[in-house]
């Protein structure tokens, strides 16, 4: 097949699901055409050495990538993504009609970022089917999606007509084709897909003296999260409920976000020794730092649209076999209580998250090696790379077929 990629970020940024699914797919002998931007995530910059131009284009193999200039969203503010969105947009319109126009099908990585592009697209490629893999659901009470002025619900406008004229919808979870299903899609066209992890990356490993070091400062239990601190995750639950229990357990912290500031704040007013910030690292990096901690915290907080997602760390925790501690609702809780890879509690709830680390500590080391061996074989079952790959590869040519089906019906009236 000839199959289309439309994806807001790319390799060499951490967008390992639609690059390793560009790779996949020209091993296994497809053309692939990439439709993307410069590189700029997480800080909003350009990448040292990179400069945006408007005739940068690659080719490897069967492997096009075709990247285009938008607006670098520096200061992280609404008004700024919505510009680099909106440019965005204006670029892959520009640019996507000449690189897409005769790919058999087209792969949508349907973060909220891409949904303007997405839609001026198919307006422009008329009948390519598409195959939109859905990441998250930003409703116009989020209030990060776009600023104030109605981009909100212009962007929510944008993504229900997505979702209605792509062939396929694929979703993470269950739970996730419920939010797609109100958002408009065709409930006979929404596909389970769950996501992968960096596989080259994350898996089982030793930590080494040093990084044990810098994690552990002596015997007691230590709860990682690693990633973004921001609203969504809710660290302040976890920081009260970390607080609550002393010496038992160590809480670290490892990353930077909007949040930070605040919940650095109040783990100094609530004095809590035992919470401890460690900078953002290189995800090269967070194997080790997986294996130096005893669990890995997966938090979100209690909102309708993050019911159904399953955030990227959980799959990274899973693959190095690390346990979980998930103060979530929905699919995430779901599971890792179903794969048996750790505890689970009600999120937003500083208390019922006290109580799981409690427990946490006070499980054996041999067990928690076993809940994370389980959690391992659940992520190799269900969301491996291969398995996501397969996936994906089976809903393009279903949706190909179905357009094929519905030309030769066409041409028969």
């Amino acid at each position: 097949m000839r199959v289309g990629i439309l994806t807001y970020h790319f390799p060499p940024e951490p967008a390992f699901v639609p690059g390793s699914l560009a790779e996949e797919l020209v091993a296994r002998g497809h053309e692939v055409r990439v439709l993307t931007g410069f590189p700029d995530y997480p800080g909003g910059h350009v990448y040292p050495g990179w400069r945006q131009r408007w005739r940068h284009q690659t080719h490897s193999e069967r492997l096009t990538v075709r990247r285009v200039p938008r607006y670098a969203a520096g200061d992280g503010s609404a008004r700024a993504r919505t510009a680099s969105w909106l440019s965005f947009a204006g670029s892959a319109a520009l640019a996507g009609r000449g690189l897409l126009r005769d790919v058999d099908a087209l792969y949508v990585y349907g973060h909220p970022a891409v949904t303007f592009a997405a839609t001026g697209l198919l307006r422009l490629l008329g009948r390519t089917p598409t195959v939109l893999h859905v990441q998250d659901v930003w409703t116009e009470r989020d209030g990060r999606a776009a600023p104030d002025g109605g981009w909100s619900a212009r962007l929510e406008a944008a993504s229900r007509r997505l979702h209605r004229e792509a062939a396929v919808v694929a979703v993470g979870s269950p739970s996730m084709a419920d939010l797609v299903r109100a958002a408009g899609a065709d409930p006979g066209r929404v596909r389970v897909a769950p996501n992968w992890t960096d596989e080259r990356i994350f898996r089982p490993t030793q930590a080494g003296p040093a990084v044990r070091r810098l994690v552990r400062r002596d015997d007691r239990c230590v709860v990682m999260h690693a990633g973004t601190i921001g609203a969504r995750q809710d660290l302040e639950t976890a920081v009260r409920a970390a607080a609550a229990l002393g010496d038992r357990m160590d809480l670290v912290l490892v990353g930077s976000g909007p949040q930070e500031r605040r919940v650095r704040g109040l783990a100094a007013d609530l004095g809590a020794d035992n919470v401890r910030f460690l900078e953002r690292r290189s995800a090269v990096d967070m194997p080790q730092l997986y294996a130096a901690a005893d669990y890995q915290l997966v938090a979100q907080r209690d909102l309708p649209e993050l019911r159904g997602r399953v955030p990227g760390k959980l799959q990274a925790a899973l693959s190095c076999a690390a346990p979980v501690v998930a103060s979530a609702a929905g699919e995430t809780a779901e599971l890792v209580e179903r794969a048996r890879a750790g505890l689970s509690c009600p999120p937003e709830d500083w208390a019922a998250l006290a109580d799981r680390f409690w427990l946490a500590a006070a499980i054996p080391p041999a067990a928690r090696l076993d809940m994370g061996r389980r959690g391992r074989d659940a992520y190799l079952r269900d969301m491996s790379m291969r398995a996501g790959v397969d996936r994906i590869e089976a809903l393009l040519h279903e949706a190909a077929e179905r357009s094929s089906n519905r030309t030769k019906l066409a041409h028969s009236r």
